[in-house]
């Protein structure tokens, strides 16, 4: 285990660190730096890179909060990026030498907020595995509605009377990537009133994010008489069109908007993505659901996968010796 060494993340690392990110089989563009660095100002990072030898295997996306790392707050899902041609025994020698360097840097707790399977280029539940192991404590759980487009299901009635609805209103539908619109007409007003909460991306953050990655981040919007009266900020991955914010104005049912958007993005726009991901209808931290945003979700064939949340005690990283027999 001399092999292997922790490095904690350095600006000057950044051209190696995303570079392991574009190759590696179960990351996304959440993970590259300018990504995960335009909130900075929140959060302390402390990201760590694993190099067995002098060569990269693994990278650990995160922040500190006092005695604690978390696998970073600032984004939907966490946990370690691997490359494509690791093995399982590498994973594991990897995760021990990590959480011993935690233990050693006094560190009391490892939470990780895992990568859902839908967004994995190669299989790569490792460390679930492995958090077993290290009887890792399951402190939330998630349901995510997600469309398989390989194995589509019938839209319900009701979604259908909407994209009826949609079509007799004659709504038009952009992709002209009209943040500040949807922004400030649409859906910071339905969160304030809704809410009373602001969304988790400001304007400036979203157009900043748009700027370095323009091929993954895209708005739709929707207009009925020149106005608009809906939109959705879809996040695109590999495998994944994630609808990162959805909303409407008080119209929206009796105009049909959310329905006939979402029809075209799922039956047009991303009709070969073989993920839809809808995210997650949960509220007070993963124990209820929304019963009616669930519904709506559901109404054009979402089912439900989980992503856990996971709280890991450092000092237990001897139990990974245990493991290969």
């Amino acid at each position: 285990m001399k092999a292997y060494s922790i490095e904690q993340y350095q600006p000057k690392f950044k051209s190696v660190w995303n570079a392991f990110v574009s190759n590696s089989k179960n990351a996304t563009f959440l993970f590259h730096r300018d990504f995960m660095e335009y909130h900075q100002d929140r959060f302390e990072d402390f990201s760590l890179m694993v190099y067995k030898k002098e060569k990269l295997v693994a990278l650990l996306p995160a922040n500190r909060v006092g005695d604690e790392v978390y696998s970073h707050q600032g984004l939907t899902y966490g946990g370690l990026v691997l490359p494509k041609n690791i093995r399982f025994e590498n994973v594991l020698q990897s995760f021990e030498m990590l959480l011993k360097f935690l233990h050693e840097q006094n560190i009391t707790s490892l939470h990780i907020k895992e990568i859902p399977s839908i967004y994995h280029h190669l299989p790569s539940e490792e460390i679930p595995y492995l958090n077993f192991i290290l009887n890792a404590e399951l402190i939330r759980r998630d349901t995510l509605s997600v469309i398989d487009n390989h194995n589509q299901l019938n839209f319900s009635n009701s979604r259908l009377e909407g994209i009826k609805r949609a079509q007799k209103n004659e709504l038009r539908i952009e992709n002209n990537d009209d943040f500040e619109t949807f922004w400030n007409a649409i859906l910071i007003p339905n969160l304030t009133k809704k809410h009373n909460a602001n969304p988790v991306h400001s304007l400036e953050d979203i157009l900043y994010l748009k700027q370095r990655f323009p091929k993954n981040i895209k708005q739709f919007n929707v207009y009925h008489e020149g106005q608009i009266v809906a939109g959705a900020t879809i996040f695109e991955t590999k495998n994944v069109a994630h609808c990162q914010y959805i909303s409407g104005n008080e119209d929206k049912n009796t105009l049909g908007s959310l329905d006939g958007l979402h029809d075209y993005l799922i039956n047009t726009v991303y009709v070969k993505k073989r993920y839809f991901d809808f995210g997650t209808s949960n509220e007070n931290n993963g124990k209820n659901i929304n019963e009616g945003l669930q519904f709506w979700k559901e109404g054009f064939g979402a089912r439900t996968i989980t992503q856990d949340f996971y709280r890991i005690d450092p000092k237990n990283y001897k139990a990974l010796k245990t493991v290969l027999k």
